[in-house]
């Protein structure tokens, strides 16, 4: 949990409010201090106040966008307006609250954008895993996927291969193997994960 705030007392009573219900938190004065500090890969989200010296919070977010940091934003603002909350909002935040809120608001959002961050990683996981298994497969198990995921039959990727169908059967054997996969069902949805391009000829 990360709260950037300007405000020292925001700072101190959103910190205590976490403690309260047995989430740490660091909080920092800046974008520029939370952006050179160390983070970890467990579920977290940033508190972020709109108002900030040196850059605001809405151009932070872009920022972090940007950099390829994701963690979800909760706004905190004591000046918003509908067309700054759009743009928060459009660009992913998960909530945007105005001073003065209610403690039970923040700690609802916090629960939501943490959940969020939770299943990014359970993904990011998931995919880093299937990248594995599918560099594991050898060239020609690769294109027997690909055509096996296009919707084509043994003996017609036989026919496109050369091969025999008892080959491609024991390619499509390997394949299912090594990707750990159950059903062709389960295949085609990794190789739509792994964002594979149709097989043509």
């Amino acid at each position: 949990m990360f709260v950037v705030d300007d405000d020292a007392g925001i700072r101190e009573a959103i910190q205590g409010l976490l403690k309260s219900v047995g989430l740490c938190s660091v909080c920092f004065e800046t974008a520029r201090e939370f952006l050179a500090s160390n983070r970890t890969d467990q579920p977290s989200c940033l508190v972020l106040d709109v108002r900030l010296p040196g850059i605001n919070g809405l151009d932070f977010q872009k920022e972090l966008v940007d950099a390829g940091v994701h963690i979800p934003v909760i706004f905190i603002t004591g000046h918003g307006d509908i067309p700054m909350t759009v743009r928060a909002m459009k660009s992913g935040a998960v909530e945007f609250l105005t001073k003065p809120f209610r403690d039970q608001d923040l700690l609802d959002a916090i629960r939501q954008a943490l959940d969020r961050d939770q299943i990014r990683i359970q993904h990011q996981s998931g995919l880093v895993k299937l990248r594995s298994h599918h560099r594991s497969l050898t060239v020609r198990e690769r294109e027997v996927m690909d055509m096996v995921v296009s919707g084509m039959l043994n003996k017609q990727i036989a026919s496109d291969l050369g091969i025999t169908e008892i080959t491609v059967k024991v390619h499509r054997g390997q394949v299912m193997r090594k990707m750990q996969a159950e059903s062709l069902a389960e295949l085609v949805r990794m190789a739509a994960k792994l964002e594979l391009l149709p097989y043509k000829k």
